[in-house]
């Protein structure tokens, strides 16, 4: 209820004018997950055994990146099932941020295939090892390219359309495959021009592209276990309240728990606002925030009296 004091009032929750449906969200992403795992196990058996019949590392190494996609498309899958879970008296928020822990996986994962493409290029670099079988190589580093990009692109789409950081984080990391059999094609093409130190320069390449992508997949995951946000969103939910009639000041705070963006507004009001028109304001602030943060999920509305 309002109070005319100086005290903080109680936070009040008020609905978004627009509902998610978050159950068909979930199905979306499963089936995203399932059928990009799908494709990335042809993929990565396929440039495995090619990558034995030719002995090239800059192969081997896409293959077991492709093979771990796998394995994270499973933590993936676990992190949507647990954030399913509703709230319960330990666990008031629910499980929604098991997304964002499904998203540490993905980085550890992305990291071990890095350590594991550099270590067996550098093996092959100082042993000067052989290729074999050039053309069959290049014809497998071509299907890891064309594979990785059309389960990227799927991901992408999905991950955005339903607003799931960790989904996102899976197609980059289904990109960074796609940049990874490139980096292996261009390794075989300079073997096939007689330049055998090639494929293992390839593989050191491969290394660079997957520490890249894991840098940037770990800064979001952890920049989002850590609440944070793009300044923008706090920006337009304060000009958003702040514009309101009857509010003096705004301040606005925000956090994602999975998919669900969380604005938090504490407002200065007129102290000569009644319980029922400081409710009415909070409905008016939901709806005004709804409009310039349509990805909001949750909208808390907290109000105190202005200084007189």
């Amino acid at each position: 209820m309002h109070k005319t004091s100086g005290q903080r009032d109680p936070a009040a929750a008020f609905p978004l004018p627009l509902e998610r449906d978050d159950a068909g969200e979930r199905r979306q992403a499963n089936r995203a997950v399932g059928i990009s795992a799908a494709g990335l196990a042809v993929t990565g058996l396929a440039e495995l055994l090619i990558a034995i019949l030719t002995g090239s590392v800059g192969l081997l190494g896409d293959a077991i990146h492709n093979l771990s996609d796998v394995s994270t498309s499973a933590v993936v899958f676990l992190g949507f099932r647990l954030s399913r879970r509703g709230p319960t008296e330990r666990y008031s928020y629910g499980l929604e941020r098991a997304e964002d822990l499904a998203g540490i996986g993905i980085a550890l994962v992305i990291w071990v295939s890095a350590a594991f493409a550099g270590v067996e290029s550098v093996r092959k670099l100082l042993g000067h090892g052989s290729t074999a079988h050039v053309g069959i190589g290049i014809a497998g580093a071509v299907l890891g390219i064309v594979g990785n990009q059309v389960v990227a692109r799927y991901k992408l789409v999905v991950g955005r359309r339903i607003r799931s950081a960790t989904l996102v984080a899976d197609a980059r990391h289904s990109w960074l495959d796609a940049l990874s059999s490139a980096g292996a094609l261009a390794g075989l093409i300079a073997v096939a021009a007689g330049q055998h130190w090639g494929d293992p320069v390839a593989g050191l390449a491969v290394t660079l592209f997957i520490g890249h992508v894991g840098w940037e997949v770990t800064t979001d995951v952890v920049g989002r276990l850590a609440d944070g946000v793009e300044p923008e969103v706090i920006t337009a939910a304060e000009a958003a309240a702040g514009d309101l009639p009857g509010v003096v000041h705004a301040h606005a705070r925000a956090r994602w728990t999975g998919r669900v963006l969380r604005v938090e507004v504490e407002a200065w009001v007129d102290p000569g606002l009644t319980a029922r028109e400081a409710d009415a304001l909070g409905h008016q602030a939901a709806t005004a925030i709804a409009a310039v943060r349509p990805d909001a999920g949750s909208f808390t509305w907290i109000t105190r009296a202005a200084p007189e």
